[in-house]
């Protein structure tokens, strides 16, 4: 078998619409449609309109031809009829010819289930007289994921404001435990400093046994391992430390050399030196490589 030419084109037969094929067209929309005259008389509907209002308490032997819509609409009573109005007036100017199409989406709910519908009103072109076709959509399924969303979103923002409250209620919960614990380090450092090295050091003045010595020596050595972390904040360090041991501080954190220290206080490099010893200690730097300024310059 040759194969056709490829610019022979098969031959369509023409559709005809009469009207038993337009009445089968439009039984066969799941869209409830509605023919309109130029006074809103509905000429012609379909199928799903019946069946719809049938099943909206309608009797079945209604007959909505020659019925007229708007007057339906305008005569519409109760918490629906604010929509009703709205819709005669949308499809009086499309019958005017001021729109060409009116667009309304609406509730209509029953007792036992909530619906949705999209209506739309167009004039068919170039008819004469004017008809209006009406044509109302179940966008049910549509709405209640609509719904389903905001209800989501209301959710989240419930939840996100709740969150930040909790966390606001926890950074303040935390700053109340920080400040409890400063409180703490700083009435362990004040105990110690006025309740425990006082004696150490008068220990340490009286003629003590070589064994006796070295037990006040690991005494204090311990005590300094405690102290040493609380020393780690400058407001913790000055409670510890003496005021010529704070003026020090201040002078080696502005990276003064002990030269320098010494003329700036009046005392000898050696008694600087000797300081910056006792800091070292009190500190807990035991490792040499520690640099005792960058020590000082990472104190909070």
């Amino acid at each position: 078998m040759k194969n056709q030419p490829q610019d022979v084109k098969p031959h369509i037969e023409p559709l005809n619409f009469s009207e038993e094929l337009a009445r089968a067209v439009i039984d066969s929309l799941s869209a409830h449609i509605a023919i309109l005259d130029e006074n809103g008389v509905i000429l012609e509907n379909n199928r799903a309109w019946k069946a719809y209002s049938v099943k909206n308490g309608m009797p079945k032997n209604a007959v909505f031809k020659g019925m007229n819509y708007l007057s339906v609409c305008d005569a519409a009573k109760g918490e629906d009829s604010l929509d009703a109005h709205n819709v005669a007036a949308g499809i009086r100017k499309v019958i005017k010819g001021e729109i060409n199409e009116f667009l309304f989406d609406y509730p209509c709910h029953t007792l036992y289930s909530k619906h949705w519908y999209y209506m739309r009103a167009i004039r068919m072109s170039d008819a004469k007289p004017v008809r209006v076709i009406i044509s109302h959509e179940d966008i049910t399924a549509l709405k209640l994921v609509e719904e389903a969303l905001r209800e989501s979103r209301e959710e989240l923002k419930e939840q996100k404001q709740s969150l930040e409250e909790a966390n606001i209620a926890l950074k303040v919960l935390i700053k109340h435990r920080e400040n409890d614990k400063l409180e703490l380090e700083k009435n362990v450092l004040s105990n110690v400093k006025e309740l425990i090295l006082p004696y150490v050091e008068k220990l340490k003045e009286v003629p003590l046994k070589p064994r006796n010595k070295t037990l006040v020596e690991i005494i204090e050595n311990h005590l300094k391992d405690i102290i040493s972390p609380l020393l780690q904040k400058f407001s913790n360090a000055q409670i510890i430390l003496t005021p010529q041991e704070i003026k020090m501080v201040t002078l080696i954190k502005d990276g003064k050399s002990s030269k320098e220290i010494a003329d700036i206080l009046a005392i000898s490099e050696t008694t600087v030196n000797f300081h910056r010893k006792n800091l070292r200690k009190k500190f807990g730097l035991k490792n040499r490589q520690m640099n005792l300024r960058s020590y000082l310059m990472s104190m909070s």
